[in-house]
């Protein structure tokens, strides 16, 4: 069951419909998500976040973690145990997991770190020089200056 329609986003706006298609995948997989392993998404600074996944028993070379087309791609793969240990109980999962993180635009990974049982993986949102905002010039007369027009067209 849907309890959000983005139809009116779609008259109001534009451009904003990879938004409500977010909006639809979420909602519409949220009861298949995975619980395991636990993760975190904390807001570090004003354009930085931080991802931190629980991998107790993992290495730093079973894990994987690549970025591809806005969508941070998060796996773990544990080699068999082969000196021939026998568990009583055996409480830590280490089995095989992937994880999907969708990515805004503009968002990279600054760096991932493994320690402690912890992933850490680090973000920043760089905001592209054309996009952050600019003061326009208001031209006196009626007319805007042509020269400064044709200069900034270089």
């Amino acid at each position: 069951m849907r309890a959000f329609d983005p139809t009116p986003l779609y008259r109001a706006t534009v451009g904003y419909d990879r938004v409500a298609d977010l909006l639809d995948r979420v909602m519409a997989g949220d009861a298949a998500q995975p619980t395991y392993p636990p993760y975190n998404i904390e807001k570090t600074g004003e354009h930085a976040y931080r991802i931190t996944i629980a991998v107790a028993g993992f290495t730093a070379a079973d894990l994987g973690v690549e970025v591809k087309e806005n969508a941070l791609h998060v796996s773990a793969r544990k080699a068999e145990d082969e000196d021939g240990r026998t568990f009583l109980h055996r409480g830590i999962a280490t089995r095989a997991f992937e994880r999907r993180f969708h990515l805004a635009d503009h968002v990279r990974v600054a760096g991932a770190t493994h320690a402690d049982g912890m992933l850490h993986i680090d973000l920043v949102r760089e905001i592209p020089e054309a996009l952050k905002p600019r003061r326009i010039e208001i031209a006196h007369g009626g007319r805007a200056d042509t020269r400064m027009v044709e200069a900034s067209a270089h």
